[in-house]
C-alpha cells in the first residue's frame, strides 16, 4: 500500500530506563509543587463582609444621567437601542408637553426606556453610540433576583436622582481621549 503523501512521520520507539520506570521522582516532584501551594495565601475572598475592588473599566448597571439642571439627557434618538447586540433595550418616544421644559432637555424624551438585563451582555456599546451621553454602565453590579420579571430595568430604576448626593460619578468610564474632546467648546451641541 502506497501514502497518500510523501511526508511520512518516523516514530521512535525509545526504551525507558530503570529510572523512569519506576515513577517515584516525577511522583515526589508532583507532590512538592503541590506541597507548595499550602503555605501560599488564600485568594479567597469572604463577599459579604469584604469586597474586592473593581476595575476601573468594569461595566456594570446602567444609568441614564440627568444634566446640571436636573433634567433626563434622553432625547430618544434609538441610537441605543440599534446598537445594542442582544437587543436588550426598547423604548418609546413622546413629545415634550408645556411645563415640562425643567424634566426634558430637548422637545423628544423617552416616556418609557426598559432594558432586559437577562439579554444584556454589559458590551458598553449603547454607551459608546449615545450622543447625548446620556446611558452609562456603572461599578454598580445588577443585584439578584428571584423571578425573571423584576429584571426588565424601567425608567424608575435606570434614572439618577436629581440631588447632587444621589448622583452616579461616570468620570471613571471615560477615556483620556473622550475628556479631552470634551474641552473644544464648538463641540458642545451635542451635551
Amino acid at each position: 500500500m502506497q501514502p497518500l503523501t510523501n511526508r511520512s512521520k518516523v516514530v521512535v520507539n525509545k526504551k525507558m530506563s530503570l529510572y523512569e520506570k519506576i515513577y517515584l521522582p516525577a511522583i515526589l516532584s508532583g507532590m512538592m509543587i503541590t506541597m507548595s501551594h499550602f503555605f501560599r495565601k488564600k485568594p479567597t475572598i469572604q463577599y459579604p463582609e469584604q469586597k474586592r475592588e473593581f476595575s476601573g473599566t468594569y461595566r456594570g448597571q446602567h444609568v441614564l444621567k440627568r444634566d446640571e439642571n436636573g433634567a433626563e439627557r434622553c432625547t430618544a434618538c434609538g441610537l441605543c437601542a440599534v446598537a445594542c447586540p442582544a437587543e436588550a433595550i426598547t423604548m418609546v418616544a413622546a413629545e415634550r408637553k408645556k411645563g415640562e421644559e425643567k424634566l426634558y432637555r430637548e422637545e423628544k424624551y423617552a416616556a418609557t426606556y426598559e432594558i432586559n438585563m437577562l439579554r444584556c451582555i454589559f458590551c458598553g456599546d449603547c454607551e459608546d453610540a449615545c450622543p447625548k451621553e446620556a446611558i452609562f454602565l456603572t461599578d454598580r453590579t445588577v443585584k439578584p433576583e428571584n423571578n425573571r420579571g423584576s429584571f426588565f430595568y424601567a425608567k424608575d430604576i435606570l434614572v439618577e436622582g436629581t440631588e447632587k448626593e444621589k448622583r452616579i460619578d461616570v468620570t471613571r468610564r471615560q477615556t483620556a481621549a473622550v475628556l479631552e474632546f470634551k474641552k473644544h467648546k464648538e463641540f458642545d451641541h451635542n451635551r
